[in-house]
Order: C-alpha cells, then structure tokens, then sequence
C-alpha cells in the first residue's frame, strides 16, 4: 500500500470523494496548517487529510465562553482530541484538495476544497504548529453487480428525495444531475442521505462499491419508509452540508 505524510483535519463530519467540503478557519493551529498550504505553487494540488471525530471537539476549548462556558483552555496542535489524539479520530478519512485558500484581514480563512482519495489513518503527530498524519492509500474496488446496485441506488434516492423535499421542491434526480458511474452514485448518495456521522462513517469505509450501495439501498428504503408515515418534514437541501466552524 502507498502511504502518504499530510496535515490532518479533524471534524464532526464525513467527508467523501468528489464531494465540496467549504471551511472556516480560525483556530491558530489550522490557520497554521492553511499558511503553509499557501506554500505550495499554485499548480500542485494542496492537500490535507479529513477525518471525523469519534470522541473528542473539533473546536477546541481556548477561554472561558469558547465553546461553553465551562470550558477550561487547551492549547496544541491536538487540544480537544485526548492524550493519543488516534484513538480519537474514525480510522478512515479522505484526501482533500483545497482548490481554494483565501486569507481574511483578521488571519482566518475561507477554504473550499474536494475530496479525492480515501485513506486510513496509520499515525498521528502532534509535535509540530497542527497535527499530521502517516496515511495509507486506499483502493476503491467495484465488487460484486456494483452497475445494477448503483441504478437500484438511484431509483431509491429519487423516491427518497421526493419523499423529503416534497413535490414542491425542485428535484435534484433529473438524468442530467446524478451521475451513473456507481463509486460516484456512492458517494454522493452517501453525503447527500440525512444520517448521523457514524452510519455515513460506516458507508465510507465499506470494503467495495457493492457493498456501499447495498448498505445505501436499504437505507433509503427504511428512511423513505419512516419519511412516508411522518404527518409533515421540513424541506431540506440534500446535496448542500453545513459549513464547519473551523
């Protein structure tokens, strides 16, 4: 397996390939992370790791009121994640490429990059201004009928998306707006369905496509279910997460 060294970018998300990922850095460690991301020549891709939180805060507690008001202050590249910052991070993340880093007059940035590539996180080093991780390539296998379940995929997410947004709505399951290669339909399926943060874990570190898409099939037909008996919902935009607070 390849392995790859690249600053590390917890959050209370998922982040999967080919998907937006839209930040606001402020913290002093990230803001560390994003100065010497601007190093690097505008024709090479900048590049950082995402993972999701599995115990810990993705802001870190620095005064009294930030973020509670019990909070004590921490400091370092790994305040917020424990005394072994790996134990605190899901072992599978994604590659994200920051197509945009723009600096503001009070030193925070605005960043808007894209998933590429998923990884699996090998180890962390907190000695440095921001953490950075040793970081194992992963591959993308097709497995199994991956076209037949990624159309069967599609089907579901149309109905599901009705269901939730509402024949109001604008539907986003036009031919010309889903894809039809089936890691695409995966992952996208997989960021766009409104689940907590360890069922889309779980959905991006499925062994192969098939298997995501399995997984995807009979959720949506559960949460389509659910959807159907609820008396009213709220409209939502399923392609669009919220911008994280770093």
């Amino acid at each position: 397996m390849t392995t790859v060294r690249l600053p590390l970018f917890p959050l209370n998300s998922v982040l999967f390939p080919g998907l937006v990922l839209p930040l606001n850095v402020f913290e002093e460690r990230y803001r560390a992370m994003m100065r010497e991301l601007l190093k690097t020549p505008e024709e090479e891709p900048r590049r950082f790791a995402v993972v999701a939180i599995r115990d810990g805060h993705e802001v870190a507690p620095s005064a009294p009121g930030m973020p509670d008001q019990t909070s004590v202050p921490e400091r370092g590249p790994a305040a917020g994640f424990g005394e072994d910052p790996l134990k605190a991070f899901h072992s599978t993340g994604c590659v994200a490429d920051a197509a945009t880093v723009r600096e503001r007059p009070d030193g925070s940035f605005e960043v808007l990059a894209t998933g590429t590539t998923r990884v699996r996180l090998v180890s962390v080093d907190a000695s440095g201004p921001y953490l950075t991780a040793e970081l194992e390539e992963l591959e993308e296998d097709a497995g199994d009928e991956s076209g037949p379940l990624a159309e069967g995929v599609l089907r579901a997410f149309r109905q599901y998306q009705k269901r939730l947004a509402g024949a109001r709505e604008r539907s986003l399951s036009s031919g010309t707006d889903l894809p039809d290669e089936p890691s695409v339909v995966s992952y996208l399926v997989a960021a766009a369905m409104m689940l907590d943060t360890p069922t889309k874990q779980r959905l991006l570190q499925a062994p192969d496509t098939a298997s995501r898409l399995r997984d995807e099939l009979r959720l949506l037909r559960a949460e389509t279910a659910i959807i159907r008996n609820l008396p009213s919902l709220p409209a939502s935009e399923l392609t669009r997460g919220p911008t994280s607070l770093n």
